[in-house]
């Protein structure tokens, strides 16, 4: 049976490291790859700072990811590999943020938008992802609405500030640079500049982003080659960049260290990451990443338990009718080549009417309409019944009935063989 499955890895049981060693390829080449093996008929992969993952539509999802898993030599201690239902229900909390490191962050459901769209443009999705994720966004906007779970929500950003002032102390006259003005390094720059900070330095390796986001935030722009001299001076370094490689290296550091005595601090919450391990032994320094979050989101989610309930409520209505729904849609097409069919025969009957009638009179355009209208109301009704009995069927999974269908109205059985190809969505029998 064609359905929806998925091989998770994220923050919850694998490290920064193990992560990193995961896949650090294009997003584009990655989905291809998976799209190549004639046994998937739709894919889509989100890949954040602290998760990796890829969603199928094949009749056999399982052995595809068990495989694509050991391709990538991944130990199945980091994964969860989740079924049709399973996939579909941490979806719809993914987009919600419950599955996020910091319980009720917003960024995720922007993050799920565009990963998706980039698998859409590349047209490995089709009907089956199509709806699910339409679905996951629809149910990670209501949950935002109708729940306070996002209200002060931390994301990543503003969770490595808090991070930073849980350790130093105040952060208005620490001077702190952050390296780095995509996405990440501008939420860094945003959660800082509500803390009133007075020194604060922007690097990028194009000036003039850093420009732009120092003039926007109220800081001072750095250019990159000025790091080293500046790391001499910064109590707080916040690297977010999208660098492949590290940023900032053991040797580089340790020079920096040589000419002054307070201590530093170094927070990274790239994937992969821009500091080097290694300069955590470095004397006088500290060097956080993302696994040190994990702290920050115990006490987050404290808070948020009970706007976590009401967002839970929500989905699981939502995933009840999102798996009716896919049952119906097991029912459309039949529908669909059976209603074509009678609106063929009615067509010709009626031109058929309408020539003999035309051989006793002429026929005008209130006439025609009449009985073009006749024979439209004389096919809705006799296919009304056939129809919800169809769709009832669809939901119950009585593949018998739908077996029948095909068979007394003889629909084309091509529209059957799309569904087990994928291009049509699956039925699922767990909910029985």
């Amino acid at each position: 049976m064609t359905e929806i499955s998925s091989m998770v890895i994220t923050h919850s049981r694998a490290s920064v490291e193990e992560m990193e060693e995961v896949w650090d390829g294009d997003l584009e080449n990655i989905l291809r790859d998976i799209y190549s093996n004639e046994l998937v008929h739709e894919c889509a992969v989100l890949k954040t700072c602290n998760r990796i993952e890829m969603y199928v539509v094949s009749n056999k999802g399982s052995s595809v990811m068990f495989q694509f898993a050991k391709k990538l030599g991944l130990s199945s201690n980091i994964i969860d590999f989740y079924d049709h239902e399973e996939s579909i229900m941490h979806l719809l909390r993914l987009s919600s943020g419950l599955e996020s490191m910091i319980i009720g962050e917003d960024q995720i459901l922007g993050q799920i938008k565009d990963l998706y769209q980039v698998a859409k443009n590349l047209g490995t999705t089709g009907r089956t992802l199509d709806t699910a994720f339409s679905k996951a966004i629809q149910v990670g906007k209501r949950v935002r609405t109708e729940t306070d779970i996002n209200r002060g929500a931390l994301s990543i950003a503003s969770a490595a500030v808090d991070l930073a002032e849980d350790t130093v102390g105040d952060l208005k006259n620490k001077m702190v640079l952050v390296i780095g003005t995509g996405e990440m390094g501008t939420l860094v720059t945003r959660a800082l500049s509500h803390r009133e900070i007075e020194l604060m330095y922007i690097a990028n390796r194009t000036y003039a982003a850093a420009k732009k986001l120092a003039d926007d935030m109220g800081g001072h722009a750095v250019h990159f080659d000025q790091i080293e001299e500046n790391l001499k001076k910064a109590d707080v370094v916040i690297c977010a960049t999208g660098a492949p490689h590290f940023v900032l290296r053991h040797e580089q550091v340790k020079k920096a260290m040589e000419s002054r005595e307070k201590a530093l601090l170094l927070i990274d919450i790239a994937n992969p990451r821009d500091i080097e391990p290694s300069i955590g032994t470095i004397p006088l320094v500290t060097l956080y990443n993302i696994d040190n979050l994990r702290v920050i989101n115990e006490k987050n989610l404290e808070m948020r338990m009970e706007e976590a309930k009401k967002a839970q409520a929500i989905i699981d209505e939502e995933f009840g009718l999102l798996i009716r729904q896919y049952k119906r849609q097991r029912a459309d097409h039949i529908i669909s080549g059976m209603y074509a069919q009678y609106y063929r025969v009615r067509s010709q009957e009626k031109e058929r009417a309408l020539t003999k009638l035309g051989a006793y009179h002429t026929i005008g355009d209130i006439e025609q309409k009449i009985i073009d209208d006749m024979t439209n109301s004389i096919v809705n009704k006799i296919l009304s019944e056939p129809t919800k009995a169809l769709r009832d069927a669809a939901e119950l999974c009585d593949d018998q009935m739908l077996d029948m269908a095909f068979r007394l109205f003889n629909v084309d059985r091509c529209n059957e063989k799309k569904r087990i190809k994928g291009e049509l969505p699956p039925c699922s029998r767990k909910s029985e």
